[in-house]
């Protein structure tokens, strides 16, 4: 156990270290004293990252009795989630503020989230992917519902209902994988899978374990729940929920899509046609919006639907690609989020009340410009990178794919449409008799915010290097 626990799980093992200590000290500690979880969490999570490195890829290693694994690809997936929460860990700072009581409690729930979601790329059997799942989703619906107020504590509570809808479909999959194969190990379900011929059943269970999982997505039939919980969300806690719950999905989808769920051809064409629908319900309903929020939230889901259209097109190109995309796409989206943390939840978050306000913050508002374009997909950004590696994977899975192209590309040009209503107000003249808000970010807020976009601008402009890490863990996953 001890050899497995240095080979493998030290990271999390440091995580849990940090968690416990969030939850003695919101015991011990005075509420006047809520500046230093922040600080705690965010150096639990170096510390973290800085383990990764004792982590055995090369050969994969089976932990625990094959129910956890190690390569590559977990240890990219555990990175990226990482740092996610590192930046999330630095713009909670209005959020405790506001819960200073609650300060080292919200924190120990935000790395418990992060512990689940690391544990779910890490997942090699049914039961510990269940368990991981939950431990995320549980600490989701408590911090979705942290800040004061009924809005958060409704969007929690739609989150919930719908998760547990989720959860059940996701177990009736499994239970009858289970009953095909007799096995609930990965390893073991591919091996027994790829032996044999596929039944009617194999396919069902392979849909319902993907549904189950595409929730998390917000992927239709399980789209409508982003729109309130974004509303009703402070801003820090959406730069984890857009970003670490994505990555731990995608991460485990693509891998159960390329093994024990790859022999289903039907569940390809099923994900296909849902990322479109999902596509298309997200793009219209976010042009009639003017809640940026919402907009996000829009956008959130369309994104995802993009990425699961490329996934299910099961081959190592799309994998690459779809590993690529999620790291722009997960820089983007936190960088907007920095700038809407930045601008206050207590502000309005309606369209119009952004006007005017590059003519007095001209660093902040260009760093949040730069990163909604390159959410559009404009050249010179890592989001038009990402869509062109995109598009070029569908064209390489098969012409019967191309009509599924043809309406992606016609959904991105109709996004172009409400990113545009995003960024025209901040750079529109402004009443005269209206005072424009001068915006004044604590350090960890603009280190954010400016990292991020300067990474998006880096990758627009020299994706080379990335593309082949990239090509490299897909073809060794």
């Amino acid at each position: 156990m001890l050899n497995d626990i240095f080979n493998i799980l030290l990271p999390q093992m440091a995580l849990g270290g940090f968690i416990i200590l969030q939850l003695v000290l919101s015991m011990v500690l005075s509420p006047r004293y809520f500046r230093y979880a922040r600080l705690i969490s965010a150096t639990g999570l170096v510390l973290s990252i800085v383990l990764l490195s004792t982590v055995q890829t090369e050969p994969q290693y089976f932990a625990f009795k094959n129910s956890i694994m190690s390569d590559s690809y977990t240890l990219l997936f555990d990175f990226i989630i990482l740092v996610c929460g590192f930046f999330t860990a630095l713009l909670s700072r209005n959020l405790i503020k506001s819960v200073k009581r609650n300060a080292y409690t919200f924190h120990a729930i935000l790395l418990s989230a992060i512990f689940g979601a690391m544990n779910i790329v890490s997942a090699n059997d049914f039961i510990t992917l269940f368990v991981s799942i939950e431990l995320l989703s549980f600490s989701t619906y408590f911090l979705i519902a942290s800040s004061k107020g009924y809005a958060s504590k409704e969007a929690s509570f739609k989150y919930l209902l719908t998760s547990a809808i989720a959860t059940g479909v996701f177990l009736f999959g499994v239970s009858y994988l289970y009953g095909i194969t007799g096995s609930l190990n990965l390893s073991e379900i591919y091996e027994i899978t790829a032996t044999q011929e596929t039944s009617v059943m194999y396919s069902v269970s392979a849909v319902l374990i993907s549904l189950g999982l595409a929730a998390k997505l917000a992927v239709f039939p399980f789209a409508n729940w982003i729109i309130d919980v974004y509303k009703g969300t402070e801003t820090s806690v959406l730069a984890f929920l857009s970003t670490i719950p994505k990555l731990a999905m995608f991460g485990i989808l693509c891998r159960l899509l390329v093994f024990p769920l790859g022999s289903s051809f039907e569940l390809t064409f099923v994900l296909v046609i849902l990322s479109l629908i999902t596509a298309l319900w997200a793009n219209t309903y976010a042009i009639r919006e003017k809640n940026v929020k919402v907009i996000f939230a829009c956008s959130a889901s369309a994104n995802a639907s993009y990425v699961l259209l490329t996934a299910s097109l099961v081959s190592v190109y799309n994998l690459s690609t779809v590993i690529f995309y999620l790291i722009c796409y997960v820089l983007m989206n936190i960088s907007v989020f920095a700038f809407l943390n930045i601008y206050g939840d207590q502000n309005p978050m309606n369209i119009n009340s952004f006007q005017g306000l590059f003519h007095k913050n001209h660093t902040l508002v260009g760093a949040y410009a730069f990163s909604v374009i390159a959410l559009a997909g404009i050249p010179i950004t890592s989001g038009f990178v990402a869509k062109i590696y995109l598009f070029t994977a569908i064209v390489n899975s098969g012409l019967i794919f191309v009509p599924f192209l043809l309406a992606l590309l016609i959904l991105t040009v109709v996004a172009l449409y409400y990113y545009l209503k995003v960024l025209l107000p901040l750079f529109g003249e402004y009443d005269k008799n209206t005072e424009v808000k001068l915006l004044t970010p604590v350090f960890s807020q603009k280190f954010v915010l400016i990292l991020t976009a300067l990474a998006t601008l880096i990758l627009g402009l020299y994706p080379e290097r990335l593309i082949e890490l990239c090509r490299f863990i897909a073809y060794n996953i």
